[in-house]
């Protein structure tokens, strides 16, 4: 099928021909026109600030205070990570405003028509987990801070699973709130976002200068000492701690087409992302480890519930404050959920079925897994959240984008067939929809990225000594390991195995 130019550099499908159908395309799945790639450099700022100022987002910066670094430290470790992670979302993000095109689709040139589903799956898996994080944590967020607002045993309440009944039922009202929003569209998720992400960052500094007040100046929060040093302890727990800030955005270095495809031109999907996503990354990490220490300052050091910013404002006693507290949790914990973890898996199960599920239905299916896989024991400890869960899913999504870069920009040069991606008779078949070689080296990049996988004893999942002893050593460097395993073999098997035909 033939493609037409848009303007500039950007694709579309030809007027006339008519839109693809067929088993591998739905509405949500087709090009994003031209004239509706409408998004602006504010919208993809926007977006960002809105994604990176969250409570999940807070304890990755207090965390790391929490396991014995100081304020630099802490900061240095996040600024750098959000630089390195910005490369390959610019180089992933740069196949939407050119074709329109969503993440499964993207997949389909390096994995094939029905290959593309085990990346799409892989990625959808990782955000039903976050979404259910995000979900238990803004549910937490109105019992605790309803709790002090209403003062009252609410703990006490009869517990179901563990839980006292009333922190279920907040639970259950947000995810359901969520997901109103989310059933209205990409275009009410734009505005929501424009909003959403000033709103959040005041509520932040509100939050420092409560803190400042209480320790009597910002004197004490930057005088908090490192536990590490910067000798050997600081980089045993430094790189491990680097990949894990790396894996927190991992996923959506893979998924951005799925916002940049409604870009206006790559100028402003490149300039929204620079400016949105490490610098406010950074600066909300400056206020989250400012305001964790200033907490350490106050309450002493051994408190370990001051890494959760919802504990934390739950200790103010005034009521004006909690409330101004829990609006800013609820519109920061909605703000990056329907965003980061809504959107991509909706695509991706649409994908897997596309004549059955609709964009729609398929963030109706992550609601609903979701808040079945246990969310709550993710984010159990900083030594859990941060070396285990993002530790993992790093390693596991770098090897998916290593696949993708060095399809797209080494073997395609950035050239793809629009309409082929949808067609079973295309290049983009392979054999029997698979493209072997993005399968080949997408599960050697993973056993090398997440096979040394270890925890300290009571620490986590893993062995002590690694899932694979003698890969330990790649462990601490997994999303680094798996996107350049998978990058190198797949460019190796793509030149030394040519696709039949060799269309590629």
């Amino acid at each position: 099928m033939a493609i037409a130019a848009g303007a500039g550099d950007r694709v579309d499908l030809p007027a006339d021909a008519g839109p693809p159908s067929g088993p591998y395309a739905n509405p949500d799945l087709l090009p994003v026109p031209v004239t509706d790639r409408t998004w602006s450099t504010y919208n993809f700022t926007a977006l960002w600030v809105g994604m990176a100022h969250n409570i999940p987002s807070w304890t990755l910066a207090s965390g790391l205070v929490a396991l014995g670094m100081d304020w630099k430290q802490s900061v240095l470790t996040i600024a750098l990570a959000n630089v390195i992670v910005l490369v390959p979302m610019l180089l992933t993000g740069h196949a939407g405003p050119k074709y329109g095109i969503p993440f499964p689709i993207l997949a389909r040139a390096s994995f094939g028509l029905r290959g593309a589903n085990l990346p799409a799956l892989v990625r959808a898996a990782v955000a039903c987990c976050w979404f259910g994080i995000q979900t238990w944590i803004g549910g937490q967020g109105i019992f605790v801070l309803l709790d002090r607002v209403f003062p009252g045993d609410w703990a006490a309440e009869q517990r179901i699973g563990g839980y006292p009944w009333p922190l279920w039922l907040c639970f259950v009202l947000f995810w359901a709130l969520e997901l109103a929003i989310i059933a209205r569209g990409m275009e009410t998720l734009r505005r929501f976002e424009n909003w959403a992400a000033p709103f959040v960052l005041i509520g932040a500094v509100v939050l420092l200068i409560w803190i400042s007040v209480k320790a009597g100046g910002l004197g004490p929060l930057l005088d908090q000492p490192s536990q590490l040093g910067w000798g050997s302890h600081f980089w045993k727990v430094f790189f491990p701690a680097l990949m894990g800030m790396i894996g927190f955005w991992s996923t959506l270095s893979l998924n951005i087409p799925d916002f940049t495809r409604f870009g206006a031109g790559q100028r402003a999907q490149v300039w929204g992302q620079t400016l949105g996503l490490p610098t406010t990354m950074t600066a909300f990490a400056l206020l989250s480890v400012l305001v964790t220490s200033g907490a350490q300052a106050v309450y002493g050091a051994k408190d370990t519930t001051l890494w959760d910013p919802v504990a934390l404002s739950a200790k103010s006693g005034n009521t004006v404050g909690l409330l101004y507290a829990l609006l800013t949790v609820l519109i920061a914990t909605i703000s990056v959920n329907i965003a980061a973890n809504v959107v991509s898996p909706a695509y991706d199960l649409s994908h897997l079925a596309p004549r059955l599920v609709n964009f729609r239905t398929g963030a109706l299916i992550t609601g609903a897994v979701g808040v079945l896989l246990f969310p709550w024991k993710l984010i159990s400890t900083p030594q859990f959240y941060i070396y285990t869960w993002l530790g993992v899913v790093g390693g596991v999504l770098g090897t998916v984008a290593g696949v993708l870069i060095a399809d797209y920009w080494i073997i395609r040069r950035t050239r793809l067939e629009l309409g082929e991606l949808y067609d079973p008779a295309g290049r983009y078949w392979y054999h029997g929809g698979w493209n072997w070689r993005a399968v080949a080296a997408f599960c050697v990049g993973g056993v090398l990225a997440v096979g040394g996988s270890y925890s300290a004893p009571g620490a986590g999942p893993f062995p002590r000594h690694g899932l694979i002893p003698f890969l330990k050593p790649l462990a601490d460097y997994g999303w680094a390991v798996g996107l350049g395993s998978s990058l190198l073999l797949y460019v190796v098997l793509m030149r030394i195995a040519r696709p039949r035909g060799a269309r590629v």
